[in-house]
C-alpha cells in the first residue's frame, strides 16, 4: 500500500514539474531576429543536455545515471533507472555593427529537449556486469528566424526598400541504444529528421512622382529523412589499494560520429508583384512566375567529436573536439556561404559531499560545474572567419529530500546553466552577435521498470 502512494505521489510530482515547464515556455513570446540563421540551415541549436552545458558541452567521454546524453548514445549502457530528461532555454542576443552604431536586441524561449530513457538488460546481463539502455526523444537541430530590411539609393529613381525574412528549421525525432560490456561501452542513434526553409525578398522602389508596384519572390521548402549517430566510450579504471572501488579514478574516453544525410525536398517558388494591405500583410497582384512541388536533396553535412572524462573523488572534468564538414553541405544541389567547422570544449564538476555529509548540509549536495568552448563559425562572409567562443557555468540542484534519496534512489535534480557567448569580432565585416542563454533542465530518475523483490 505504501508502495502504490509513494509511486503515485511521484508520478503526481512528475507530471506537474512536467505541465509547469510546457506552461512556462508556450506561454513566452518568440522575439528572435538572428540574420546568420539565413545561411545553410540555420543556428545550430545547442545539441547537449543541460548537465554537459554547463562543462563548457563536454559530451564524448561523459556518462551520467542521473541524465541522457543524447550526443554519445554510448552513454546510455550506464542507465541504472528510468531517466525523464526536459530542458528549455531563454536565448539572448545582442547584434552590433561593426560599421555603424546600430544594436538589436532579441530573446526567445523554446523547449530545447524531451528525452525518455530506461534499461532493458536481463537480470543475467547484470549480474555479468553488463547494461543495455535505451531512451527516445525529440528536440530541435536548427533554428531560421530573420528578419532584414535594407535601404539604398538609386539614380533616377530614390531609393530601394529591401526585406529579406525566412523561418524554419530541422527537428529530430530520436531512437537510441548504448550496450556495456564491462568496460566498453557503444551505441547508436536513428530516427527521423523533418523541418522546412521559407524565405522571401520583397522588393519596394520608392518615388515621389511615380508609383511602381512591389515584388516578392518566395520559396518554402519542406524535407525530411533517416539519421545515423555512432558512439562508443571505453572506461580505465585507475587500480589502487586503498581505495574502495566506487572511489577509484576513473577515465572514461569516447568518440561519435553523426553521418551525413541526404534529405528528400519538396519545394514551392513564386515570383509575383503585391501590393501591402493595412495589417502588416500583402496582396497578390499578379504572378510572374510558379512551381509547385519541385523534388531535390538537401545534404546535412557530418560530424565526428572526440574526447575524454576524469573523475576522481570530488571532481570530474574533461574535454572534446569536434569537426563538422559543412563544406560537404548543399540545398537543392547549391552550396552557400558555410565552412568546415571545428569546436574544442572543456569543462569540470565539483561535488562537495562525502558518504558521511549529514543531508542537512543542502549545498554539499549541489553539484557545480564550470565550462568554456572555442571554435570557428561555420558561417563563413566575404572570406573572412569568425570566431564563435563562451564560457559556460551551471550548477545541478536535488529537489528531492536526501533522506528519502539515501532510501530508494529516486531523484528530481534541477540543472541550471548559464552561457556567455559570441560570435565574431570587433575585426569581422558586417555584426557580431553576443550571446545570454540560460538554461534550465529537469531529470527525473525513477525505478518503474524494475521487478520488486521480497525477502
Amino acid at each position: 500500500m505504501h508502495l502504490v502512494k509513494s509511486t503515485t505521489a511521484g508520478l503526481k510530482r512528475t507530471f506537474s514539474i512536467i505541465f509547469f515547464a510546457v506552461f512556462i515556455t508556450s506561454a513566452a513570446t518568440a522575439q528572435e531576429n538572428s540574420p546568420y540563421s539565413r545561411y545553410g540551415l540555420g543556428d545550430v541549436v545547442p545539441n547537449q543536455n543541460v548537465v554537459s552545458r554547463g562543462m563548457g558541452g563536454i559530451s564524448a567521454g561523459y556518462s551520467d545515471f542521473q541524465s541522457i546524453n543524447f550526443v554519445n548514445p554510448a552513454s546510455l549502457g550506464n542507465v541504472r533507472a528510468t531517466i525523464f530528461d526536459l530542458g528549455a532555454d531563454i536565448d539572448i542576443r545582442n547584434l552590433k555593427s561593426n560599421t555603424s552604431p546600430d544594436k538589436f536586441k532579441s530573446v526567445n524561449t523554446l523547449i530545447s529537449y524531451l528525452q525518455v530513457g530506461f534499461p532493458i538488460g536481463s537480470e543475467k546481463m547484470t549480474k555479468k556486469g553488463n547494461f543495455w539502455g535505451v531512451s527516445f526523444g525529440l528536440r530541435p537541430v536548427t533554428r531560421i528566424n530573420y528578419k532584414i530590411e535594407t535601404y539604398k539609393r538609386l539614380s533616377g529613381i530614390d531609393s530601394m526598400k529591401t526585406i529579406y525574412e525566412g523561418s524554419g528549421g530541422i527537428t529530430q525525432a530520436n531512437v537510441s541504444t548504448g550496450i556495456k560490456i564491462k568496460n566498453f561501452s557503444f551505441g547508436l542513434s536513428t530516427g527521423y529528421s523533418f523541418g522546412s526553409k521559407d524565405y522571401s525578398t520583397q522588393l519596394n522602389l520608392i518615388n515621389d512622382s511615380v508609383a511602381y508596384y512591389q515584388s516578392n519572390t518566395a520559396t518554402k521548402t519542406r524535407f525530411g529523412g533517416v539519421f545515423l549517430n555512432l558512439g562508443t566510450q571505453y572506461e580505465i579504471i585507475m587500480k589502487k589499494n586503498d581505495v574502495t572501488v566506487k572511489d577509484k579514478p576513473v577515465l572514461r574516453i569516447g568518440a561519435y560520429a553523426n553521418l551525413q544525410q541526404s534529405l528528400s525536398a519538396k519545394r514551392d517558388n513564386i515570383n509575383e508583384t503585391i501590393n501591402y494591405d493595412g495589417n502588416g500583410g500583402f496582396l497578390n497582384i499578379d504572378t510572374v512566375s510558379f512551381s509547385s512541388g519541385v523534388s531535390g536533396k538537401v545534404v546535412m553535412p557530418a560530424t565526428y567529436g572526440v574526447g575524454f572524462t576524469f573523475s576522481k573523488k570530488k571532481l570530474l572534468f574533461g574535454a572534446d573536439f569536434e569537426m563538422s564538414n559543412w563544406g560537404d553541405y548543399s540545398y537543392y544541389e547549391q552550396k552557400d556561404a558555410v565552412q568546415n567547422s571545428f569546436m574544442f570544449r572543456a569543462g569540470a564538476q565539483y561535488f562537495p559531499a562525502l558518504d558521511n555529509t549529514p543531508p542537512t548540509k543542502y549545498w554539499s549536495f549541489v553539484k557545480y560545474r564550470a565550462g568554456l568552448y572555442y571554435g570557428n563559425d561555420y558561417v563563413k562572409l566575404n572570406d573572412n572567419n569568425r570566431p564563435n567562443y563562451g564560457l559556460t557555468l551551471g550548477a545541478g540542484l536535488p529537489l528531492t529530500s536526501l533522506q528519502r534519496l539515501s532510501y530508494n534512489r529516486e531523484t528530481v535534480i534541477l540543472n541550471t546553466g548559464i552561457e556567455i557567448g559570441a560570435r565574431g569580432n570587433k575585426q569581422s565585416e558586417s555584426l557580431r552577435e553576443n550571446i545570454l542563454r540560460f538554461s534550465i533542465g529537469v531529470s527525473m530518475n525513477a525505478r518503474w521498470f524494475l521487478k520488486p523483490k521480497f525477502d
